[in-house]
């Protein structure tokens, strides 16, 4: 879109896309603004739907492919402007563009929700009593931090940095302690903790299937391998817990003073 005079302000940003009998403006990131085509002697007017169903574009076929367009607001002339046609090279490089940014928004929320893990897992083993069990969990606690360095690696070469990486790192750190607080005080503390850590480790499963596979459709090899990289660390530490489902019962017991093989008295 070019501005070409008039009272449009200008028109950086803006995007029409037309298909069948409607189509949309779109300026940057805000909310699309959809419009009918009706076709009249020799040119098409794109009529707004409400709220600004008073706005019109009258929009005129020239040589060479492109149109020229003038805005009127309840008939009145506000301004005029030229479109041109993306070609198709420009189509492909602004669709992988809009496949980069959804994957920095992706990596972002990964890294988030591993800083919000590294939390919990303080919780976990400062209320876990069995050496043995808050042994996994302080190893698992390593591995996480590994998982947190290679994804802050990957956001640094993708540009991902930055206030909204920071603001849902901090949001999800303040999830995390609020919870910690929580678990301090809630009783069956050993089955709880093992709990919400196996539902959690599946959670991250999920998140690098996604993550892989949208790094692999951006062409992002990089990312993809440390998205299968993390997945199977946080696949393993599931397995792990699965196997001490026993130990963590056995704990919970203890704690409320019944023995293995002992039968509450109602």
């Amino acid at each position: 879109m070019e501005r070409l005079g008039g009272l449009l302000p200008p028109m950086i940003g803006v995007r029409k896309s037309i298909r069948g009998a409607g189509g949309a403006t779109r300026v940057g990131p805000l909310p699309v603004w959809p419009f009918r085509g009706e076709r009249r002697e020799g040119r098409v007017e794109l009529v707004y739907r409400r709220p600004f169903s008073g706005l019109v574009d009258e929009v005129r076929r020239e040589p060479g492919g492109s149109w020229l367009g003038r805005t009127r607001f309840l008939g009145l002339e506000l301004g005029r402007f030229r479109m041109t046609p993306i070609s198709e090279k420009e189509r492909e490089m602004n669709q992988q563009q809009k496949l980069r940014t959804k994957l920095v928004e992706y990596v972002q929320n990964v890294h988030a929700m591993e800083q919000n893990i590294l939390l919990m897992l303080d919780s976990i083993i400062l209320t876990t009593e069995d050496p043995g069990l808050t042994a996994m969990f302080r190893e698992h606690k390593e591995e996480t931090r590994r998982q947190e360095r290679r994804l802050n690696d990957r956001l640094k070469a993708l540009g991902g940095l930055n206030l909204t990486s920071t603001g849902k790192d901090i949001a999800a750190i303040a999830a995390a302690q609020a919870k910690g607080v929580t678990d301090l005080w809630r009783a069956d503390k050993a089955v709880r903790n093992a709990r919400d850590a196996f539902v959690t480790e599946h959670l991250e499963i999920a998140a690098y299937e996604v993550l892989e596979r949208l790094a692999e459709r951006a062409g992002d090899t990089e990312t993809a391998e440390v998205a299968r990289e993390n997945r199977a660390e946080e696949e393993a530490m599931a397995r792990r817990i699965s196997s001490n489902w026993d130990g963590f019962l056995d704990l919970t017991l203890a704690n409320e003073g019944i023995g293995a093989g002992q039968v509450p008295t109602p």
